[in-house]
């Protein structure tokens, strides 16, 4: 089998044949051998198994066929190794033992050491590498999503304690900004360097911000993490998370490729506020896969009719898949978005020549 970059030209906006296709959350408790995995092992201990990982990142490229595998990792793997002491806690999420609270919390803070403390992270790619025919998305938390966890100790709706160091606290804020922004440099640097062929920064919570606050708190580390990581030629993809589509005109001189959709704005509206400068990638709403196939397909066929009026769309989900999804339907959507994509785009550029 030939290797598959339908992935990386879409993330160029160049032509493709068909739209290609991953998942948010595709290595998960959907498959049943993961289950069987997980059984057996905490998703830090595969984590520190590089061939389990390894394998558990590829499940889904051979059983969905998907044109690109994401790193079996989690989002808070870095900070370990700055210092922070955290777990990750059934039906509940990462949990921090010592939260950052102050100022002295920030100052102890270290730099990160990849190949010291993460060099099973690094020898997973090294061998996703040599194995996948597919590209291999490699990625890390977005600096206010990752601080969430740090403030707050543990998931929260509201983010209280987060939102109030950024506004009563802000030269606190904005060294944490600082020393995360660091971090996920360095991080993705032995990423790429170790064989990630694209990286994707996910800011799944940043949505909870209103747009001047973004722009004034977070967007300046977000703008020079990608600044700093302009002279890589993989392709980078920012995705900030859920309910952010009013973030989306905020996001114009980021140096990434592709911007992710939640579901709650179209592919339309979403190319619109991004002036069109950007790949997209999405968007379908993960709790659509509980229906039946049928409409699965149509709603996925209005966001690939949307997608393939420009170069440069990447078929997703709006946010991570559930434990709940079902193989079976997920295989099914996968191999309809290649079919029906491929036939539309055809039918595409066929009327186009014959207009010219």
């Amino acid at each position: 089998m030939s290797y598959n970059d339908r992935f990386i030209r879409a993330c160029q906006k160049e032509h493709v044949d068909r739209v290609p296709v991953w998942y948010m959350r595709q290595a998960g408790r959907y498959d049943p051998d993961y289950r069987k995995i997980k059984e057996k092992y905490s998703l830090l201990e595969i984590c520190k198994q590089p061939e389990l990982a390894a394998e558990v990142t590829m499940m889904p490229v051979h059983k969905l066929g998907v044109d690109a595998a994401i790193l079996y990792s989690d989002i808070m793997n870095p900070v370990a190794s700055i210092g922070i002491d955290f777990d990750i806690v059934a039906n509940i999420g990462p949990v921090i033992a010592n939260p950052i609270r102050s100022a002295a919390d920030i100052e102890r803070l270290k730099p990160i050491d990849v190949e010291g403390d993460l060099g099973h992270v690094i020898e997973t790619i090294r061998i996703l590498d040599r194995e996948l025919e597919v590209p291999l998305i490699t990625f890390a938390g977005a600096p206010f999503t990752i601080a969430s966890y740090l403030i707050e100790g543990r998931p929260s709706k509201n983010y209280l304690r987060t939102k109030e160091m950024m506004y009563s606290e802000p030269e606190l804020w904005h060294e944490l900004m600082r020393k995360l922004g660091d971090m996920i440099i360095t991080y993705v640097r032995a990423h790429i360097a170790a064989g990630g062929k694209a990286f994707q920064l996910f800011d799944s919570w940043v949505g909870a911000l209103a747009p001047a606050d973004f722009r004034k708190f977070v967007l300046p580390t977000i703008e020079r993490i990608f600044e700093e990581l302009s002279d890589l030629t993989q392709p980078k993809i920012y995705f900030p998370g859920v309910s952010s589509g009013e973030l989306l005109p905020e996001l114009h001189n980021i140096k990434t490729n592709v911007i992710g959709l939640d579901w709650r704005v179209s592919i339309a509206e979403g190319r619109r506020r991004l002036d069109h400068g950007f790949a997209v990638q999405g968007n379908l709403d993960p709790t659509i896969l509980t229906a039946p196939i049928s409409v699965i397909e149509s709603y996925a066929k209005e966001i690939i009719d949307s997608g393939i009026e420009e170069n440069g769309f990447i078929f997703n989900l709006g946010h991570g898949l559930f434990p709940e999804a079902s193989l079976e339907k997920l295989a099914q959507l996968t191999a309809f978005v290649h079919s029906y994509s491929e036939k539309a785009i055809a039918a595409k550029s066929k009327k186009e020549a014959s207009h010219v």
